[in-house]
């Protein structure tokens, strides 16, 4: 298994490479789409990065992706501009899923 990055930005993708994860730069949602349903077919793989942008760009599909329980798994990352969560996302994701306030 394996990791593999799909990213909106060269940086992103230098600096992945640079700890050994392979990965493609697009822009624009039929390449996001086309790339996404290659991850979906290599047997291969593990984990899928994913920038916080290209995310934005195919929510529902990414949801229908992370809902079928089979790898690999999709994590959505921050890119160079840094993450557009909110400072407390991990707190409130938490709150919002077992209903206990930490």
């Amino acid at each position: 298994m394996r990791f593999y990055l799909i990213s909106d930005n060269v940086d992103t993708q230098k600096g992945m490479r640079l700890a050994g994860i392979e990965g493609v730069v697009v822009h624009g949602y039929e390449e996001v789409m086309r790339e996404m349903d290659a991850c979906m077919a290599d047997g291969n793989l593990g984990i899928v990065l994913i920038t916080e942008r290209l995310a934005e760009i195919i929510p529902e599909r990414l949801d229908k992706f992370k809902r079928t329980g089979h790898l690999p798994l999709i994590v959505v990352i921050p890119d160079r501009h840094g993450t557009k969560r909110s400072p407390d996302s991990i707190t409130r994701y938490v709150r919002d899923a077992i209903g206990v306030k930490i």
